[in-house]
């Protein structure tokens, strides 16, 4: 049998960030179901997941760098813990989702400056992952504008108190840690009212029991015998630590049907921010003065923000006065959800539903006033699997057809249709390969036909439907059409370079007659925020005035990576 490690190093912090995921998305439907606090809106174990997914992401590219250079005979040897905690925090930061993701982000953070700091033997053994545990919750609390007892903060700070008291190595640390959690945890009702109306342990608390849990069996082989909550392990009458008196809200009830009334701001507004020190300091106060639930983590010129406000544009202003704000979220609470925590009705569930990625926030806008939920790509950034199941669940419908329209998501949207599918939800992938495919699919979409009946129109649009896309090069590289030097303009038809040039306007038109000359209906023009104003009445006049019936449409994509869009059928 393999021994467990006893101290930390790379591969650890990798076992470590593999088991937290898994732990928390076996969790995550029981943590949705008692988030009650700071507002009702039932996601905090699906942004715990998302939040420890972007840091698992980013630890397994840490590694894969160091396999392929020694695979390229670099003969590097593994990442050191530095790097794997470095990019543990970074992947998380980036990553982080809603109130709780923020704050683990900022937990996991602070545990990495102790393991990054001065030489890797100097802080991997249980003493250092006393201090780890300890800058971790130390640095959360500093986190916060406003700290409160009974929350995610609580159970963390008990976590670091039970470990400074411990002796030995790291199972031994991370196991008081945990039980000291669990202690924490069962006792959050008593210190905050809104949990002990609703008769539930707070929802942060309870993931990073789970995240604890996931430490414990990386140094031990074993996870904790009391690692499901809240009230199985109470019930089964078990020994070891519980949570009393704890319940889960009816899977349909939906997110305000176990939360006491209360009412607060009406956005949820994150973002990342590139700043200064100085600039953020600014910022916190004029947040704090903005709204609620205010989190701003990070460091190094990298910060991730978190607030609750009436006013989500004066919000992002400050971000901006601040620094550049980018990434930026903005969610509404909208009535019987969130803040606004009535008894509401369950909401009935719809039969069908389209789940659409999109580029930019112009498509985002369309496709929603096409009835689709929709996912916001970010360009060079791959999207969880998570964010997909999210957005499925999110659509609340027994079918979903899923749209993601990116041939890069292939895999991620077949991962995320099984998971779905897991769930109960029947579920349809058609491989779009470009947002004008999904444009076309969502233009046949008929929810009143037979589930089979419309995936089969939906897929035949799509397939029926040519793509191209207008970029520039970021750097030198050989392609199909040449060597393009970074600047060119590039003009990519069915996802291959076939256009080299040096104008906008010039390669578009281009592009357009080299689609054209197979036939087509119908062109539509997506136009990103750096397109050219006077590209999109060239291109229209240059159909009207050269392809007899055939049609143009033309909207506005927004920040979507590509500087055109083009869709022929």
């Amino acid at each position: 049998m393999a021994q467990v490690p006893q101290t930390f190093d790379a591969p650890a912090v990798r076992t470590w960030c593999g088991l937290a995921l898994r732990a928390l998305g076996r969790a995550r439907e029981e943590i949705d179901a008692i988030n009650v606090y700071p507002v009702a809106d039932g996601d905090t174990g699906t942004n715990l997941y998302l939040t420890v997914e972007s840091a698992v992401a980013a630890v397994e590219a840490v590694f894969a760098a160091h396999e392929v250079g020694a695979a390229t005979g670099g003969a590097l040897p593994g990442p050191s813990l530095a790097d794997a905690a470095r990019a543990m925090a970074h992947g998380a930061l980036i990553g982080a989702r809603g109130n709780s993701g923020t704050i683990l982000a900022q937990l996991l953070r602070g545990m990495a400056q102790v393991f990054a700091a001065d030489s890797d033997r100097a802080h991997a053994d249980g003493r250092g992952l006393c201090l780890a545990l300890r800058r971790a919750a130390d640095s959360a609390r500093q986190a916060v504008a406003h700290p409160m007892e009974g929350t995610v903060l609580s159970v963390a700070s008990a976590a670091a108190d039970a470990a400074t008291g411990a002796r030995g190595d790291c199972g031994a640390v991370a196991l008081a840690a945990y039980e000291g959690a669990c202690a924490a945890l069962a006792a959050t009702p008593g210190q905050l009212a809104v949990l002990e109306q609703a008769g539930v342990v707070d929802a942060g608390g309870r993931g990073l029991v789970a995240v604890l849990a996931a430490l414990v069996e990386t140094f031990t082989g074993r996870a904790p015998e009391q690692g499901v909550f809240p009230s199985a392990a109470a019930a089964a009458g078990d020994g070891g630590p519980t949570v009393p008196h704890a319940r889960v809200c009816p899977a349909d009830d939906g997110p305000g049907a176990c939360a006491p009334p209360a009412s607060g701001p009406a956005f949820e507004v994150i973002y990342l921010l590139d700043a200064e020190d100085a600039a953020v300091a600014r910022l916190r106060e004029r947040l704090d003065e903005l709204g609620d639930s205010l989190v701003v983590v990070g460091g190094d010129g990298l910060w991730n923000v978190h607030v609750h406000v009436d006013d989500a544009g004066a919000a992002v202003e400050a971000g901006v006065e601040a620094g550049r704000p980018h990434r930026i979220r903005i969610t509404h609470f909208a009535a019987g959800d969130a803040h606004t925590r009535g008894f509401a009705p369950p909401r009935e569930r719809a039969q069908r539903a389209v789940v659409a990625v999109v580029p930019g926030e112009g498509l985002a806008g369309l496709c929603a006033e096409a009835g689709a939920t929709t996912v916001l790509a970010r360009p060079g950034e791959q999207l969880a699997s998570g964010e997909l199941v999210d957005a499925v669940r999110r659509a609340h419908a027994h079918e979903v057809v899923l749209l993601p329209n990116d041939p890069e998501l292939r895999h991620t949207a077949s991962a995320a249709a099984e998971q779905a599918r897991g769930d109960g939800v029947r579920v349809a992938l058609i491989p779009t390969r470009s947002a004008v495919q999904g444009i076309a699919a969502l233009a046949v979409h008929e929810p009143g036909r037979r589930f089979d009946e419309d995936v089969v129109a939906m897929t035949s649009a799509a397939g029926a439907t040519r793509h191209a896309e207008v970029v520039v090069a970021e750097h030198q590289s050989w392609t199909t059409a040449g060597i393009c030097q970074a600047g060119d303009v590039l003009g990519l038809i069915d996802g291959d370079v076939a256009v080299i040039g040096s104008d906008v306007t010039a390669t578009a038109e281009t592009v357009l007659d080299r689609m054209l000359a197979a036939g087509g209906e119908l062109v539509t023009l997506v136009l990103g925020d750096e397109a050219p104003d006077t590209i999109a009445g060239h291109l229209e006049n240059r159909v009207r005035e050269s392809y007899l019936a055939v049609d143009t449409v033309i909207y506005q994509g927004g920040r979507q990576g590509a500087l055109l869009l083009i869709g022929v059928e």
